[in-house]
């Protein structure tokens, strides 16, 4: 696909990528973060910082790559608001990438300190989730630094990727968060919500449904600045809730193919 860098490239840096020009000059400060860049490419040394890209197909729209972009937006906030079960902390704090044994690692906790005991009261997970690519925009982004009018580049949106390997996770940890009485909370954008659903019909549940939603859905999507400057904010869009169970039901037990459709698959292989 030949295009312009711009209509390939969303955003560098959390600017967007016709104004941002030398994110050298700008010490690949991830203003999400407040730190360097943690993105890598394939292909480049040091930072990739491509925050979002257009996806092209019918009317383009923005997409989210590094999960670190969700952070411009109030998560710890619309956690406690949207997705808290019971009643909302007293002292809530933050503890990022906390991991255990046989448990894996989820990005963020937030978790209500008695302070004076020295005990959680409750807690929540939060797990931040992009899209992946299926190809590669590194040409894109190259032609935005050195200002070429156009590019040749191939890529598309891995939805199917993100589905099997991240609704897995949702599954195992969603499980664990059952038995502690709590849930697991997944950020992410609404156009891949969008497609998971498309793909597998799980239970949308009421949030307020203790003991029974342990799973859910923050979903965030892009507002284009009625500013001059053409930035993009992403703003909450909705919670929707669902349970472990229903993820793994119906992930496993989906409509299969028809039979004499895999029975002509055996003929051209014999």
């Amino acid at each position: 696909m030949r295009a312009l860098p711009e209509r390939i490239i969303g955003e560098i840096l959390g600017t967007p990528a016709a104004q941002q020009r030398s994110p050298v000059n700008a010490g690949y400060l991830c203003p999400f973060i407040n730190g360097e860049c943690t993105k890598r490419g394939h292909h480049l040394e040091g930072p990739y910082p491509v925050c979002s890209v257009w996806h092209l197909k019918k009317s383009p729209r923005l997409i989210t790559i590094c999960p670190n972009r969700f952070f411009q937006a109030a998560i710890k906030e619309d956690v406690i608001q949207h997705c808290w079960p019971g009643q909302a902390p007293a002292n809530p704090r933050v503890a990022y990438e906390v991991s255990m044994e046989k448990f894996g690692t989820v990005d963020m906790v937030i978790a209500d300190l008695d302070q004076s005991a020295g005990v959680i009261r409750q807690f929540v997970s939060v797990e931040l989730q992009a899209v992946d690519l299926s190809g590669t925009v590194e040409p894109a982004y190259s032609g935005v630094l050195n200002n070429l009018e156009m590019v040749e580049t191939n890529y598309g949106v891995n939805w199917a990727n993100v589905r099997k390997r991240f609704v897995e996770q949702l599954v195992s940890k969603g499980f664990y968060h059952h038995q502690w009485g709590t849930r697991v909370v997944a950020v992410m954008q609404t156009p891949l919500y969008d497609k998971l659903r498309e793909h597998i019909q799980f239970d949308e549940l009421s949030v307020g449904k203790r003991g029974v939603v342990d799973v859910m859905f923050l979903l965030y999507d892009y507002l284009e600045s009625s500013g001059d400057n053409g930035d993009h904010k992403l703003m909450f869009d909705r919670a929707v809730g669902t349970s472990h169970s229903s993820l793994m039901m119906h992930t496993l037990y989906q409509n299969p193919p028809p039979k004499h459709a895999f029975a002509a698959r055996i003929l051209e292989r014999l």
